[in-house]
């Protein structure tokens, strides 16, 4: 197949907002590709191609587009393949030789394409999910089946492509390994626990720690730790590896979260966690980490029996089995308790709770309804400084916020920025009112008088470089405006660092 098909596929999706229509072409896409096509098609079209040593300089000063689409997606993904290979002495050179000569074949559009996958840039809503279902209908086979050969392979191309080239019975080959991650199974979420018992049915409840996800295998005396991502972090957690090993078992595969405590068994705030997976490992090794604290709560292999298909009540019970309390998240069993469990959990700092349905296997990460997070955000009032311009659906309206919180001393301080939770009918609203409070434009960006309040509800502060006061909202989205209050009335930054040193209730509004 030509790579302007793909590129062309591509623009069609990213302009199409139904998730059923980007399903289609997707589908009709992959439909006509030759079976070597598929995982490189797969990568181009999904952008997660990965880092090569291309940067942005290197994109500078390429050849004028050809006039004809000749190449052909074969040889894109030779070409990135020579790219990614080149090291050593003159490998920079080579580097630019192979760009150039592919970006020498490559029309307009394919050139655009092109950029857009070494920036990883592509913004066409091809996410894993859409995919999965593209994948299962060119290759008519079951999407479920797919996204289980997906959770054990880990990564979409060799599932694909023994979809499109051996079918179900291809799919099937694919077994969990233990050392080898799985993809993780991941939860919806609810309003409240009613809500998501009506999802789930007989169901039990889990706190919800905020922590790091992590998948542990253990084989032997060989331990390996993985994170959501499935990045391997096994020597940034010797705790966990040493507690697994202290396990009675010789194979297994354990969920769960680790987590920084304080000595009254709160959690520290989300940043003190995550410290210990940073990239550097210099900076981390001049850090005197905080100890972690592991609380497994799924168990997806025993000393041989994969227990993936099996319910959560089987898997809970193995894992009751082999670990001991302490390092197990606490469970509430029946529905009755899972109000009061999910008040327990918010009073001892944690987000809410998991309510698990008892028959649910392990699906494969995907929002099924089997898992249904529930979680209590606080909010706040904040004040709005500026709007940028937004892209795709949101194109000539203001969209992505700035978000500010008064200072007692004079001014506001920024927390942050958030474009979720808009309705059209407010993003509508808001574009008109912030373009008679503008002050100034600077690009993108509209400055603004800041007189508008906007309630934002979020999951934590914190530590921040890249704002003036030193914090930022996690997961920051919007509630509503707030016509009733002035700016005056706003939250201040004081209020936000007593929530980021854990000195304010945090399941609730504290806006007013």
């Amino acid at each position: 197949m030509l790579f302007a098909e793909l590129a062309q596929t591509s623009v069609a999706v990213a302009e199409t907002r139904a998730r059923s229509a980007k399903i289609d072409l997707l589908a009709t896409c992959l439909d006509g590709l030759l079976s070597e096509e598929v995982p490189a098609a797969l990568m181009f079209l999904s952008g997660t191609l990965s880092r090569i040593g291309v940067g942005w300089a290197a994109l500078r000063d390429l050849p004028t587009p050809a006039a004809v689409a000749t190449l052909e997606i074969l040889d894109v993904d030779r070409a990135l393949e020579r790219i990614a290979s080149a090291s050593g002495r003159g490998s920079q050179g080579t580097r630019r030789r192979a760009l150039e000569d592919v970006f020498s074949l490559a029309t307009e559009p394919e050139q655009r394409f092109l950029r857009g996958i070494l920036h990883g840039e592509l913004r066409q809503g091809a996410l894993e999910g859409v995919m999965v279902e593209a994948v299962a209908r060119a290759a008519e086979v079951p999407a479920a089946a797919v996204r289980r050969a997906l959770m054990l392979a880990g990564e979409l191309p060799p599932v694909a492509g023994a979809a499109f080239a051996e079918g179900s019975q291809g799919l099937a080959r694919f077994r969990l390994e233990v050392l080898r991650p799985v993809k993780p199974m991941l939860a919806q979420t609810a309003e409240d626990v009613a809500t998501a018992i009506d999802r789930t049915g007989p169901a039990a409840a889990e706190w919800k720690l905020d922590g790091a996800r992590l998948q542990v295998h253990r084989l032997g005396g060989e331990v390996r730790a993985f994170t959501r991502s499935l990045a391997d972090v096994t020597d940034r957690v010797p705790e966990v590896v040493a507690a697994v090993l202290a396990l009675p078992v010789e194979a297994v595969v354990l969920d769960g979260e680790v987590i920084a405590l304080r000595p009254d068994g709160r959690p520290h705030p989300f940043q003190i966690s995550m410290s210990r997976f940073g990239s550097s490992a210099g900076k981390r090794a001049e850090r005197r980490p905080v100890p972690l604290s592991s609380f497994f709560f799924d168990c997806l292999h025993l000393d041989g029996d994969d227990l993936l298909d099996r319910t959560y009540e089987e898997r809970v019970a193995a894992l009751d089995r082999v670990v001991p309390d302490g390092a197990r998240v606490p469970r509430a069993v029946t529905a009755d308790e899972a109000e009061r469990f999910l008040e327990d959990a918010l009073a001892r700092g944690h987000e809410g709770v998991v309510v698990k349905a008892l028959e649910a296997p392990y699906e494969a990460g995907r929002r099924g309804a089997g898992w249904v997070k529930v979680k209590r955000a606080t909010t706040l009032d904040l004040v709005v400084l500026a709007a940028e311009w937004g892209h795709g659906r949101r194109n000539g309206k203001l969209s992505n916020l700035h978000l500010g919180a008064r200072d007692p001393e004079g001014g506001f301080v920024m927390l942050g920025k958030t474009f979720k939770g808009m309705t059209d009918e407010m993003l509508a609203w808001q574009t008109g009112h912030l373009l008679e409070l503008a002050t100034e434009r600077d690009g993108h960006v509209v400055h603004v008088r800041p007189e508008l309040v906007v309630e934002i509800a979020f999951d934590g502060v914190q530590e921040s470089r890249r704002y003036p006061g030193g914090l930022a909202l996690r997961f920051a989205r919007v509630k509503g405006y707030r016509p009733d209050k002035a700016a005056s009335e706003a939250d201040t930054i004081d209020l936000v660092r007593a929530l980021h040193a854990g000195e304010m209730p945090g399941p609730s509004g504290v806006g007013g």
